[in-house]
């Protein structure tokens, strides 16, 4: 599953060092190549743009959910509590108690009804760290291209944190997410409102862009 980076700044605190150590690596790397020719530029563009993905934000790997398999040196990435997830298979896994049963009930409506209508998968998760099924999610939810995990934690200040898939990242602006953050996630805005508010809303969003024509001006509005 690719990983987009697309938020400046990013409401999520962690980068392993082996994140910084591998984008380093490549920067040198760029820079070493001598009077590159245009289709090696491009392949080095290609690349950048694929690392970038893989390495440059995760809110859930942040929030300790290593959906790509990648690992992590920093002690807070990591967590696999399968303990904590549900027997029966839900769109939307509320361990921190912030949701009401009728609140998830919408939810998992609202979920459902996106899929059918744009094969795009949200799934929301609810947590406070270190309290996360974490790596667990990814086979209870068999996450892919077409998937977006949407992690609400208030741990960290910014409680809205996403990973997106490859597929979802051609369609929707990777601006969209950051502007969503920063409208919703706000640390002032859950405090005023509440976690439930914050999750809602930004469910009603990410619903809201999906279904929109892909375009030059898609999802240019966080409604």
């Amino acid at each position: 599953m690719a990983l987009l980076g697309f938020h400046q700044p990013p409401p999520f605190p962690f980068q392993s060092k082996q994140q910084i150590s591998l984008k380093t690596s490549r920067i040198r790397t760029s820079n070493s190549i001598p009077n590159p020719s245009i289709p090696n530029v491009k392949k080095l563009l290609s690349d950048l743009r694929s690392q970038s993905l893989k390495f440059a934000l995760s809110g859930a790997l942040a929030l300790g959910i290593s959906l790509s398999g990648l690992s992590s040196v920093e002690a807070k990435v990591g967590v696999n509590k399968p303990e904590l997830l549900p027997k029966e298979f839900s769109t939307v896994l509320d361990v921190a108690g912030f949701l009401s049963e009728g609140q998830e009930y919408r939810l998992r409506q609202e979920i459902d009804n996106l899929e059918k209508d744009t094969g795009f998968k949200l799934r929301v998760l609810a947590q406070n760290y270190p309290d996360t099924p974490g790596l667990a999610i990814r086979d209870f939810w068999q996450v892919d291209d077409r998937t977006i995990v949407f992690v609400a934690d208030p741990t960290f200040g910014n409680i809205l944190n996403f990973n997106v898939g490859a597929s979802v990242d051609l369609d929707i602006p990777r601006s969209f997410w950051s502007r969503l953050a920063g409208k919703y996630g706000n640390i002032f805005y859950w405090k005023e409102k509440g976690e439930d508010a914050s999750i809602e809303a930004a469910v009603m969003a990410i619903s809201s862009c999906l279904r929109e024509p892909v375009g030059p001006n898609n999802c240019s509005d966080v409604k």
